[in-house]
């Protein structure tokens, strides 16, 4: 029978196993990443255990009456090893809800992992979610494309990369994250927006995560053009910061980086991520964003967010 009790630090070790081993979780579930914003969140953190042995982590949240899992990630959802399959699923989601009824929760709101992360196919629990009646609340639009399939950049892109070549515009990899970061506040700022991270917390996670937060950027001469922060998750990469100055938006700085990092660095990689382009709780398609990405291949896979009364 599996049971579910609440992750203390102790667990920690036996977290990190559940997630390296899983079929859906990413260096993002790891504790060493969760937790650097610990003070801001209450942890609600479940372990799923079968006679003793860790099958699932659940990371997970409290504010008030409603447990997310995350409010402090692009996603959260049941982290499950491969000895976890659909019955078995199905029981675990009866112990969470029991679990969290019992400690007063009244909601859940579940973010699941998007299957072009999976390692493996692991959306049981978008099933036990429709058992259990949770409903569709949230869906966000992603673009992707596949690498190793060489997909073709459009015309303008094309001339885009070939303009920022005869400007000068080279491209490095791994320097000093802060003069990116204020770059990235600085376009952010137009948008009366804010990076999710600050530049300690960025070269905190990165001082943690080495080879998996990994910054790109384009310069000419010594001027910072446009940067790119890859989170590397092994066969799938994801683009999570982008920025170009005003100088790199008219030379096309950014195409070249991102052009490059598809077309070499990462182009034995299944996918490659570029987030969402979408506003206003996923109602809005951000119509320019998202035909930018478009123009380098990439197609649509949605993020979706689910609400559970318990």
């Amino acid at each position: 029978m599996l049971t579910v009790r609440p992750y203390v630090a102790a667990d920690e070790a036996r977290w990190d196993a559940v997630v390296a081993a899983s079929r859906n979780g990413t260096f993002l579930h790891r504790r060493a990443y969760m937790d650097y914003h610990a003070d801001r969140f209450t942890d609600a953190s479940l372990l799923i255990e079968d006679d003793g042995e860790a099958v699932a982590v659940l990371p997970a949240n409290r504010a008030g009456d409603t447990v997310s899992s995350h409010a402090g990630l692009t996603y959260g959802g049941l982290v499950a090893s491969r000895a976890l399959r659909a019955g078995r699923t199905l029981e675990a989601f009866e112990r969470i809800g029991a679990h969290y009824r019992g400690a007063g929760v009244g909601r859940i709101v579940y973010k699941p992992v998007p299957h072009v992360f999976h390692a493996a196919a692991a959306e049981e629990d978008l099933y036990a979610l429709h058992c259990v009646g949770a409903t569709l609340v949230r869906r966000d639009l992603s673009s992707v494309l596949a690498p190793v399939e060489k997909p073709p950049m459009s015309g303008m892109r094309r001339r885009a990369v070939a303009k920022a070549r005869a400007a000068g515009v080279t491209t490095r990899t791994g320097g000093d994250m802060a003069p990116f970061h204020a770059l990235l506040a600085e376009v952010l700022r137009r948008h009366d927006a804010t990076p999710t991270h600050t530049c300690a917390e960025l070269q905190l996670l990165r001082s943690r995560f080495p080879a998996q937060i990994v910054l790109h950027e384009a310069f000419r001469g010594g001027e910072l053009l446009a940067g790119a922060v890859v989170y590397d998750f092994g066969r799938v990469v994801h683009t999570q910061y982008l920025a170009a100055s005003a100088a790199g938006r008219a030379c096309g700085a950014l195409s070249l980086l991102l052009g490059e990092l598809v077309a070499d660095v990462y182009a034995a990689r299944q996918r490659f991520s570029f987030g969402i382009s979408t506003e206003d709780e996923g109602r809005l398609l951000n119509a320019g964003l998202v035909a930018q990405k478009e123009s380098f291949g990439a197609h649509a896979v949605v993020h979706d967010r689910y609400e559970w009364v318990l």
